[in-house]
């Protein structure tokens, strides 16, 4: 499943959320991060990044559809309010493109978006919320009051008034306000996740005990039933699409709820009602696949706090130290010319069925894009032999070599004191032939072959593989390299370690044609110039 997050910005917790909902439904879950900024830190923790103009460009939907045709992407999910109106507006032509998108209509989005209409809409639910007056000079409630934009989002703007002077002073300053009278108690979110429908599927109060500019640090898990039935009332009618997440304040003196706010969005705080028990993005990857979701009624867990904190990552490599302790290199096409080994293969099917001739028809069907054995096969008649040709393709000892320098260049490595290890995907069986086809596994000791960590999900960019040469090595991220040709998949979990990468330009390799996604990455042209680079 491809998905797609538009504005990702800093919401790590949640595509590792969605990640983790994939490993435990056992779904391959392939994550693209859309961004203005390549900065930004989630795009690190995504498999692939695009870089995307303003959604106030006239060409930002030309490109989100470009990206969903070209990337192939099943769903699409908004994380920022402010993108929220223009996708539901081309929610259909984004449909129609083949990929689904993950919002509510145009006309309960505004409702959102205006304080003025949320309200109202609150009050259509039979739910309290603070009375609302546009007009300072019309407000006759008490002070402390409240002031903020009528489409203002992370508490931006937002300000707890005093006095009817200070009023006067951000009235002015606030192009489009709402006043409110200033409710003191205690805030909940509600995190709520709904089928494409509007059926609720998972409802979490929980307490924001921490807040910092609008996003919760600490909150606590409440499952209040009062809570939730008149959340309940509230998406009987509002039906969105996928998720919203309701704000109320429980008045301290009174102890009467009311609402103050609605993002039909996943809130920054969502990840906590997951880690909580509340499985929506497992949820989403099961309707996604077609399957029917029932209502959660047990399962999250009741009056735990979780407390968040801040993390940084590497986003420029520019002035790192230059001490390197250790290199580790990626294999195919990195080491020696995986092209050689495709004819090899051929070669060794070709050899089985006695007629070495056909060798060069398997690899003009690589090399045109097309299955290697399907149209011999299909011209004898024998297409039950495919799985014998491929089984033989995948075991054979192949003839390869190592580029011109690398053993040089491993040599000197080792002969400097700086450990050498190898990171590289693909079937286990087929990747040790290689590795003894080559001499590796005499010159390096430290070689992981992901899928023999546990399978698919443990190729790159998954990072563990990293973790655990580091941790053998026990030599700091900032001081290790990894040399790689995929732009792809070889750097994500690099630059969320903190490890150097090397972009192995290769004009013969398969993937010779991938644009190199990050900016002032150092290149080389043969895996030999890395000495020359460090």
């Amino acid at each position: 499943m491809r998905i797609l997050f538009t504005g990702v910005g800093r919401r790590v917790e949640l595509i590792q959320a969605f990640r983790d909902a994939g490993l435990r439904l056992d779904i391959e879950v392939k994550i693209y991060g859309a961004d203005t900024d390549m900065t930004a830190p989630a795009l690190l923790f995504c498999d692939f990044y695009r870089k995307i103009c303003r959604m106030n460009d006239e060409e930002y939907i030309p490109q989100l559809l470009e990206i969903c045709r070209e990337d192939k992407i099943d769903l699409l999910i908004p994380t920022i309010d402010t993108d929220l109106m223009i996708l539901s507006k081309n929610k259909g032509k984004i449909e129609s493109a083949g990929t689904k998108v993950l919002i509510s209509t145009p006309e309960m989005i505004a409702v959102c978006r205006d304080k003025n209409c949320t309200a109202d809409f609150f009050k259509s639910c039979g739910l309290r919320t603070p009375e609302t007056i546009n007009d300072y000079k019309k407000y006759t409630g008490g002070y402390p009051c409240f002031i903020k934009p009528s489409d203002g989002s992370s508490s931006i703007n937002a300000f707890k008034i005093k006095n009817k002077e200070q009023l006067k002073v951000h009235a002015e300053s606030i192009k489009d306000y709402v006043i409110q009278p200033f409710v003191e108690g205690k805030e909940y979110t509600v995190d709520v996740f709904c089928d494409f429908c509007g059926n609720p599927i998972t409802i979490t109060p929980r307490q924001r005990i921490a807040v910092r500019a609008g996003e919760v640090l600490k909150t606590k898990i409440e499952l209040e039933e009062k809570i939730i039935e008149e959340v309940e009332k509230l998406v009987d009618k509002f039906r969105p699409c996928g998720p919203i997440t309701i704000q109320l304040i429980r008045e301290k003196k009174t102890n009467v709820d009311y609402y103050i706010e609605i993002n039909p969005r996943f809130g920054g705080g969502v990840p906590l009602s997951m880690k909580a028990g509340a499985k929506s993005a497992e949820a989403l990857l099961r309707l996604l696949s077609g399957q029917k979701v029932e209502r959660q009624l047990k399962g999250t867990l009741n009056n735990v706090v979780y407390s968040r904190f801040d993390q940084s990552v590497c986003v420029d490599s520019e002035g790192r130290s230059k001490i390197i302790r250790g290199m580790i290199f990626d294999l195919d096409d990195t080491l020696y010319s995986e092209k050689d080994y495709v004819k090899s293969g051929c070669k060794a099917v070709a050899s089985y069925i006695g007629k070495e001739e056909v060798a060069d028809r398997f690899w003009s069907n690589f090399i045109n894009g097309l299955p290697m054995f399907d149209e011999y096969l299909e011209q004898i008649g024998s297409l039950e032999l495919k799985t014998e040709f491929l089984k033989i393709y995948r075991s054979h000892k192949p003839e390869i070599h190592l580029y011109e320098g690398v053993l040089e260049l491993i040599k000197y490595l080792k002969n400097n004191g700086i450990k050498v290890g190898i990171i590289t995907d693909g079937r286990p069986e087929g990747q040790r032939n290689k590795i003894a086809a080559l001499g590796l596994d005499k010159l390096i000791e430290d070689i992981i072959i992901t899928d023999e960590l546990g399978g698919l999900q443990f190729r790159k960019p998954n990072d563990i593989a990293f973790r655990i040469m580091q941790c053998r090595w026990r030599i700091p991220y900032e001081q290790l390299i990894y040399v790689g040709d995929n732009p792809k998949k070889d750097f994500q979990a690099v630059r969320q370690l903190g490890m150097e990468g090397i972009y192995f330009e290769n004009a013969d390799g398969i993937y010779k044609d991938l644009v190199n996604i990050y900016e002032g990455m150092p290149k080389v042209n043969s895996v030999l110039q890395c000495m020359i680079k460090f």
